[in-house]
């Protein structure tokens, strides 16, 4: 089946990146996940071998490779016992740079855009609030026009890299009278005046740098507006889709980690006279989340093969993001479980995928409101369309 998607340069990728992560990333992790701070050092290596610029502009000195790469990228990301560092990095690479791309003009493009594919500037992208959560239309923050500058108050949380980001993409209300028609994108340099950022302590992802932002009268130029005015929300919206997909994809993939980890570890494990993967009860356990993260992984691949086409999925990424986070949480408490006590040390790498993946269901949409989402299309009939073309 996966011949249908993957190339043989595909896998060629596939083991070069890997080769990479094993050399160039995993001797650092467990270094990063107890710092909790990801060294700039490794930002520029992913720039200097092109990762960053997998789906990007060859103009702007990215690859322009289809989204089966990226599947690749994220993939693998996940198989190196760090969400938290996978998340710093696709959080760079697919929310901040995807706006840089889509919304960015020519002038951002160049300043912001290459070098973030270089690796030499790391970005963040800030939505969330700390009253508004999945309602992105609820945020409060605002940007108000004053002569040639926007002037911008509000407070941003959950925010991925949002300390050791060089800029912001962020969303603020221009008209907040307007509700979600009066939201706009704008550019915003981390080292203005005005800005403070805290870090957050999580329960997992510790690798990742997550923050709260404060902007306190922050003045920026009125040509960092990204995109048209009070067009904000279906940008936001439009990219949500892909975001989904990006979760749905990194979840069947720490899933399938954690299952292989846990199968290989019954071989060896034995308990009253026999290995622990002769008692079928387990056997069948394994069988069973196996199964289901298979199938999570054919209809992602679907949904991004119809992505990549310029179909627009947001009713499948909406499903994918659901269900394979659900699953992949369900496998990594069996699979914690396997291991009995030794699932519980944090030596073994379990106890960190447990704590990690509890964040999909989450992130980027819970599941509670994907829930609602669904509801509307499935069952009231709404139909969406693309906000932008």
């Amino acid at each position: 089946m996966h011949s249908i998607y993957f190339t043989e340069e595909h896998q060629l990728f596939r083991a070069s990146f890997r080769d990479f992560l094993h050399k160039e990333v995993v001797p650092h992790i467990e270094k990063w996940e107890k710092t909790g701070t990801i060294e700039r050092f490794i930002w520029k290596k992913f720039g200097e071998m092109g990762f960053f610029g997998i789906n990007y502009p060859e103009v702007y000195g990215g690859m322009q490779l289809d989204l089966f790469y990226t599947v690749i990228f994220l993939e693998e990301l996940q198989k190196i016992k760090s969400s938290g560092f996978a998340a710093a990095i696709w959080a760079h690479a697919y929310l901040a740079m995807t706006h840089l791309n889509a919304e960015g003009d020519e002038r951002i493009k160049q300043d912001y855009l290459v070098p973030s594919i270089t690796g030499d500037k790391i970005g963040a992208l800030c939505v969330t609030e700390p009253f508004g959560g999945s309602d992105v239309a609820g945020m409060r923050t605002t940007a108000t026009k004053s002569g040639d500058k926007y002037i911008i108050n509000g407070s941003k949380t959950f925010i991925t890299n949002g300390v050791y980001a060089d800029y912001y993409v962020v969303a603020a209300k221009t008209k907040p009278e307007l509700g979600n028609k009066g939201i706009s994108i704008f550019l915003v340099d981390t080292n203005l005046k005005g800005i403070s950022a805290t870090k957050l302590d999580k329960l997992g992802w510790r690798a990742s740098d997550t923050a709260e932002i404060a902007f306190d009268n922050v003045e920026i130029p009125a040509e960092n507006l990204m995109g048209e005015a009070d067009n904000g929300f279906p940008y936001i919206m439009q990219h949500f889709a892909f975001e989904r997909l990006i979760m749905a994809i990194n979840a069947h993939a720490r899933a399938e980690y954690a299952i292989d980890y846990t199968i290989e570890y019954m071989s060896q494990r034995e308990a009253f006279g026999t290995t622990i993967n002769k008692f079928q009860a387990l056997r069948h356990t394994m069988v069973e989340h196996a199964t289901e993260v298979e199938h999570c992984k054919i209809f992602n691949y679907a949904a991004i093969a119809r992505l990549d086409k310029g179909e627009y999925v947001v009713k499948e990424a909406t499903m994918a993001k659901l269900k394979s986070t659900k699953v992949a949480d369900d496998a990594i408490y069996s699979c914690l479980q396997m291991l009995g006590g030794y699932g519980y040390m944090e030596e073994y790498p379990l106890a960190r995928l447990f704590r990690d993946s509890r964040l999909g269901p989450i992130g980027g949409g819970t599941s509670e409101i994907l829930r609602e989402i669904l509801s509307k299309m499935i069952i009231d009939k709404q139909h969406y369309k693309p906000a932008v073309k």
